[in-house]
């Protein structure tokens, strides 16, 4: 007990962190986000409590002290939305279970916030005539290199399903890729991805173009200098490129890859396949598309019916 009046919380978070970063191995992404909102946390508890927080104090927090930051978050000019307060919640959920397991620190009350209803948003994909426009068409750039790069890149979004960072880490040793390919996602985790001929083929085209020397460990997509592709330039090439073909703005490479698990199901495919494929942890995740596939049969009922 002694322990937890002397110990700052600041330092409990930075020890969090490092947990996050090392031993979970989670995105950079990801730990900044825990880092923002706990930090946000804490900025708070100073004033609210008239005192430096030690580990005690949050031990000590009553039901009324969590909802009151809840309440200061959604005050002012600037107000956080049901999603944002929700996602805060879910991190100091994850920071006290955390403080629990180092130190044996136990706060009841934090598991008795109710935060608000939120429904997850349903992915957006392309058609499949817009992601085959988008893939055909590969960029405005009049470069063929250029074109045949961004071909390959958008392929491997929406033929294989991956992440732009998964995309933009392969290295020139990595190929061929062969049928299938072992890639590492988020978290660390690793999935076996079945890779198709015609993105090998899209692949091999740019690396017969690049006139950049592609070595060995270094990056295989490259900008128009040589120096690794951003996944920021992907996303400014796609978005000139949806203009110029008249697609909508949730035309994102993101949306391609929604568009290869959406493509998919409609398909037939079953939802277990596509979670090993996205790399989804929880299959919660992946039955998110079952309602973009179903919201589409709505719309082609309603414009089909002679009665809609």
């Amino acid at each position: 007990m002694a322990k937890l009046q002397k110990t700052p919380a600041t330092d409990a978070l930075r020890l969090f962190l490092e947990h996050l970063t090392g031993e979970r191995r989670l995105a950079d992404k990801t730990v900044e986000s825990y880092q923002r909102d706990i930090s946000h946390f804490f900025g708070f508890l100073p004033g609210h409590l008239d005192k430096t927080v030690t580990l005690q104090d949050l031990s000590s927090l009553a039901l009324r002290d969590f909802r009151a930051y809840l309440a200061f978050r959604q005050r002012g000019d600037n107000p956080l939305s049901p999603a944002s307060i929700a996602r805060q919640l879910s991190a100091l959920r994850t920071f006290f279970k955390y403080l629990n397991r180092r130190y044996g620190l136990e706060n009841d009350a934090i598991g008795l916030v109710k935060g608000p209803r939120v429904q997850a948003p349903l992915p957006k994909p392309l058609s499949q005539s817009g992601a085959r426009d988008i893939v055909a068409e590969g960029s405005v750039d009049e470069r063929p290199w250029v074109q045949a790069r961004n071909t390959a890149v958008m392929m491997l979004l929406y033929g294989a399903g991956l992440r732009i960072a998964e995309a933009l880490s392969l290295m020139p040793d990595d190929l061929p890729l062969g049928s299938s390919f072992s890639f590492t996602g988020k978290g660390g985790k690793t999935r076996l991805v079945p890779i198709l001929p015609i993105v090998s083929e899209a692949i091999e085209k740019y690396v017969s173009l690049c006139p950049h020397p592609l070595l060995d460990g270094q990056p295989l997509f490259r900008g128009v200098r040589g120096g690794a592709l951003s996944a920021r330039q992907v996303q400014l090439d796609m978005q000139i490129l949806r203009g110029y073909l008249g697609l909508p703005e949730t035309a994102t490479p993101h949306a391609l890859r929604h568009s290869f698990a959406t493509h998919l199901l409609a398909g037939g495919g079953d939802l277990r396949t596509i979670q090993q494929l996205l790399g989804h942890e929880s299959l919660s995740t992946t039955q998110r598309y079952t309602g973009v596939d179903t919201a589409g049969l709505r719309r082609v009922h309603k414009a089909a019916h002679p009665r809609g």
